[in-house]
């Protein structure tokens, strides 16, 4: 018996580990998946405006070599308006995957002004490389899936080809069959694998030239990281002292009544109990009762000040408790090895909370998703509903509370949410330790 036991612990590990196993490699195959298709949108998106950049580029040559016998000095302004054009639409494909680019100042309007200005130079330098090597990459980057797709389709449309044409790109020999079409398709799994492997990379380098060159000079950055510390500085008091103000309501309005209501109750039970016992018990039920109701107020409280939950159960289990008490269906994803500082934790968490209640409360949405991922030293974290959008942060529903919270922790926040939707609130912070 006792070997019949030792074989069925053997056999439960055994199943336990492959189960392990197994999830973890679905779990490895869905992150390479979403990697990837990640990758694919930056790169198609990069091309678009590697398109414009390298239209903007051409423009400064034109005028460029139509200025050296001064016919084209008359349109440079034109042409650097145009690249300041390009410049912000890259600022803003950058910024929606989280790399916040401060806007410039306006193009000076003197020439000498505008072609000593260093945004102006820092962008002339961007549609040249963006437009040329950006461009590249993007067709390489969105040809490699394609190829790979008709390479593995081959099998099923080569009998409509003659024998003699081969196959797709690099196929240039005889097709006489299906197992050479299968040859064919196995090429394609090699081109898929390139493209999974190399995507990312290329979709990080197409970007390059962007997050170098679009980002503040380095003098103008320090000043506008001094203004933008300053103001996340009164951002983080301001935070405080709303917090304190409302932690102050809560106890003045909750709890102390409740406790001002137990003194009143044990006084008249204290009078009551000589004359008239029963009445005495009857008001120290009541105290009771009201002295429990001032506990939970005071838990409230506690709990809003900084939620126990995320000591039990970590960031996961408690935005998985907050989707699962959602009005709304809510998709929970944490990829957050490891664990943050308890007041980042705690910032996700009421940022969370907060933007899944406006969900429930005014989105009209069907469903709704939370992302949170953890990349070195950020926390990224995003809640996307699929309601009627026009989200206005200027008319309440928390949206500024949540803005106000995320600044103080020296965060990024970016609402995005058109007419007709869908909503999306990203949030990144810095992790600490």
């Amino acid at each position: 018996m006792a070997g019949a036991d030792a074989g069925g612990d053997s056999g439960g590990s055994r199943d336990g580990t492959e189960a392990d196993r197994d999830h973890a490699v679905r779990r490895y195959l869905h992150e390479r998946v979403r990697i990837t298709v990640d990758a694919l949108e930056h790169l198609v998106g990069g091309l678009g405006t590697a398109i414009l950049a390298l239209v903007a580029f051409l423009l400064l040559f034109v005028v460029a070599i139509a200025s050296v016998v001064g016919i084209g000095l008359v349109v440079v302004p034109s042409a650097l308006k145009a690249v300041r054009s390009v410049a912000e639409r890259e600022r803003a494909r950058l910024s929606r995957w989280g790399f916040q680019l401060p806007a410039p100042p306006p193009v000076p309007v003197g020439l000498g002004d505008a072609l000593r200005d260093p945004w102006v130079r820092r962008e002339c330098a961007f549609v040249a490389i963006h437009g040329t090597a950006g461009f590249v990459l993007g067709v390489l980057g969105l040809s490699l899936p394609l190829s790979a797709v008709q390479y593995l389709l081959f099998p099923l449309y080569f009998w409509l080809l003659p024998p003699e044409d081969g196959g797709p790109g690099i196929v240039m020999w005889r097709i006489d069959g299906l197992p050479d079409a299968l040859v064919v398709a196995m090429i394609g799994v090699g081109w898929l694998a390139v493209a999974i492997a190399l995507g990312p990379r290329m979709a990080r380098l197409q970007a390059l030239p962007g997050r170098l060159l679009l980002a503040p000079p380095r003098d103008v950055d320090a000043s506008l990281r001094i203004a933008e510390l300053t103001a996340t500085r009164a951002a983080a008091l301001d935070a405080h002292a709303v917090e304190l103000r409302r932690i102050e309501r809560s106890l003045h309005d909750g709890a102390q009544n409740r406790l001002v209501a137990v003194t009143v109750l044990l006084g008249a039970a204290r009078r009551a109990l000589a004359r008239d016992p029963a009445q005495a018990a009857q008001v120290l039920e009541r105290a009771q009762d009201a002295a429990e109701s001032a506990l939970a107020e005071l838990r409230a409280v506690v709990r809003g000040i900084l939620p126990p939950v995320l000591d039990d159960r970590g960031l996961a289990g408690a935005l998985h408790g907050l989707a699962a008490g959602c009005g709304v269906p809510c998709t929970v994803e944490v990829d957050v090895p490891g664990r943050c500082a308890a007041s980042v934790e705690a910032t996700a968490y009421f940022v969370v909370a907060e933007a899944l209640t406006n969900v429930a409360r005014h989105s009209g949405a069907g469903s709704a998703a939370v992302t949170v991922r953890r990349d070195a030293d950020r926390l990224y974290l995003s809640v996307t509903d699929d309601g009627h959008g026009g989200a206005d942060e200027r008319r309440g529903s928390g949206i500024g509370g949540i803005r106000r919270r995320v600044e103080a922790h020296d965060g990024r926040f970016t609402l995005t949410s058109p007419p007709g939707g869908p909503t999306t609130i990203f949030v990144e912070l810095t992790c600490g330790s």
